[in-house]
């Protein structure tokens, strides 16, 4: 019973500081203070090591001589090497998925996407932290329902050291962004598979583009 409280608390404080790399409260090249982060997260030092072991070995931490763990600082290499894996693996996932997502799922996605739409078009800012848990949603489901448990695993710890990169935060993307997703959101619905994977080709190659473009400057 001990073994497994440790390990469900190892979980927690991997959930807990996951979400603080993801939000950038602990922004890339941050180094990890353990006594810190353990009093921010109300947590012990033993439950905190285990999880901070895990994310070392998803890549998301780097080990720096002498001076402990590290956030990762995704260059742009890594970054574009990391994009071309995730166009070889998620056209297909989601050609897999295509008809087995529940359809009340996909009009959840489809009017959460819709109203991103609407403020933008609106002149509202848009909310990022929405923008980026639709995003999540979308491509979770899409990967859990192709049926391969491992291209799952790999399309989840690719997108996170995407989301980690530098020039990530792209507003202008956001109304192009949600047109994609919601053209993917239609095929998933109508089960067509090669539709579906065409989609998300051209989603993962105007994120592809729009970086690009930045790095290019005006």
């Amino acid at each position: 019973m001990l073994m497994i409280a440790d390990t469900r608390l190892a979980l927690q404080a991997y959930e807990k500081i996951l979400d603080l790399i993801m939000s950038g409260t602990l922004k890339p090249g941050a180094l990890i203070q353990e006594r810190k982060l353990a009093e921010h997260l109300a947590m012990s030092r033993t439950p905190l090591r285990d999880a901070l072991l895990m994310l070392e070995g998803e890549g998301l931490l780097v080990r720096q001589p002498g001076r402990g763990l590290q956030v990762k600082l995704l260059a742009l290499e890594d970054f574009m090497e990391n994009l071309y894996i995730r166009r070889l693996l998620e056209p297909e996932a989601a050609r897999a998925a295509a008809g087995r997502i529940p359809d009340a799922m996909l009009a959840d996605l489809a009017g959460r996407l819709d109203g991103l739409i609407g403020e933008a078009r609106g002149g509202t800012p848009p909310d990022r932290a929405l923008a980026r848990e639709v995003d999540n949603d979308l491509h979770d489901l899409i990967a859990d329902a192709a049926g391969n448990r491992q291209m799952a695993a790999i399309v989840r710890n690719l997108r996170r050291q995407t989301v980690m990169f530098d020039l990530r935060s792209l507003p202008e993307r956001l109304e192009a962004t949600c047109a994609e997703h919601l053209a993917l959101v239609e095929a998933l619905r109508q089960g067509a598979g090669e539709a579906a994977a065409d989609a998300m080709r051209r989603h993962l190659d105007g994120v592809r583009q729009s970086i690009v473009r930045r790095l290019a400057g005006p």
